[in-house]
């Protein structure tokens, strides 16, 4: 079974390709704000499109299922007098949606 690890990363720190090798050094923010090194991708540079292709299908797929989230919510969403909710109740954030 191959060696996989779970990076989280919410930012790109650098990006470079050398001898055919594409790396790509993960971010995430640190404590001041700061981005650090969370780890490095590293791939075969003839496969850096067909992974860049991947990942706009996902954010392709992504703004479909908000879009239709948000249709939902805005079809099915009737405004409510304020005195109707129950304060125990946190307030509906639009566009939120559960992507599985």
């Amino acid at each position: 079974m191959p060696d996989t690890r779970t990076i989280f990363a919410d930012g790109m720190l650098d990006a470079s390709v050398t001898h055919g090798v594409a790396r790509l050094t993960l971010a995430q923010t640190g404590a001041e704000g700061k981005p650090v090194a969370a780890g490095q991708l590293v791939m075969p540079l003839s496969q850096l499109p067909a992974f860049a292709n991947g990942l706009i299908g996902l954010l392709k797929q992504i703004e479909a299922r908000v879009k239709e989230a948000q249709g939902q919510h805005g079809a099915a969403a009737s405004p409510a007098p304020a005195a109707e909710v129950p304060a125990s109740e946190p307030p509906s954030v639009p566009g939120a949606f559960r992507f599985s």
